[in-house]
């Protein structure tokens, strides 16, 4: 199968130009997964509460999550793309996951980075793993995560060891730590990792982040199978056996999780 991370630069509080501008860049796209960038719809260094709330949107009854299942049954693919979601008076910083059979679930990001904190609820389902297909019907085990998620060995290993054959990861980078990390975070739990980062810059009228680009595909044994550039609009795909991820036998005597020592862990 293929998979593919898209990366370009968002329009801050922009929704429907940024849906459009993906739009053109997913034109012909020939990939099986797709994966966006951490809230590509709205931008991300908010100025405010207020200009959070005219953007989060509901799922799965909200514009984007319903633009991608209109392009999901056109194309086959699978995405897994980042934006604001509304439930109530919480807003969480959020990715749908998109099938050509429609709305398949959402993840609500864990690790709340820097002011995302002040503006976002934490999310509170945990970590999701969901069953998913290629193009032409095979079946594999999709895992998510988003952003700081990568800081914390624990959100891949708990998706690896609920079965995840590739992680998604949409991201809004701005540590130049993480693009080293994800080889690491892809060989240490033997999955696929897909992450997702946008480029460009953001002011919230007090301080600017510049977003590092670099967005990767990594395989089971922490290669880099492609990075893209710092700037740049990039939609990069690598051709990948998802079901290579579940062979974890490290020798003839040592398998990745039959090793485990969850005894030994505890803290004293």
């Amino acid at each position: 199968m293929k998979a593919a991370f898209l990366q370009f630069a968002p329009q801050y509080l922009e929704v429907e130009a940024n849906l459009d501008y993906v739009a053109g860049l997913l034109e012909g796209a020939d990939a099986d997964l797709i994966v966006l960038p951490e809230l590509f719809t709205s931008g991300y260094f908010f100025k405010s509460k207020d200009d959070l709330a005219a953007v989060a949107e509901s799922v799965p009854d909200g514009p984007t999550t319903r633009r991608f299942e209109a392009w999901a049954r056109a194309t086959g693919a699978t995405y897994v793309a980042g934006l604001p979601e509304r439930d109530g008076e919480a807003v969480y910083n959020s990715a749908v996951v998109v099938s050509s059979e429609g709305f398949v679930g959402t993840y609500r990001k864990v690790h709340l980075f820097y002011e995302e904190k002040t503006l976002f609820a934490p999310g509170d389902r945990g970590f999701r793993v969901f069953d998913v297909q290629d193009r032409v019907g095979n079946a594999y085990r999709l895992g998510v995560m988003i952003c700081f998620d990568w800081y914390f060995p624990e959100a891949a290993r708990s998706l690896a060891l609920q079965g995840a054959d590739i992680i998604a990861h949409p991201a809004n980078l701005v540590r130049k730590d993480c693009p080293r990390a994800m080889p690491i975070r892809a060989l240490e739990n033997h999955v696929f990792t897909v992450t997702a980062n946008r480029t460009g810059q953001e002011s919230n009228g007090r301080e600017m982040l510049t977003f590092i680009g670099k967005s990767e595909i990594c395989d089971p044994v922490g290669e880099i199978l492609l990075r893209a550039d710092r700037t740049g609009d990039h939609l990069g795909l690598a051709e990948i056996d998802p079901l290579t991820a579940r062979d974890r036998q490290i020798t003839a005597h040592n398998h990745l999780f039959g090793d485990r020592r969850p005894d030994s862990y505890a803290l004293q």
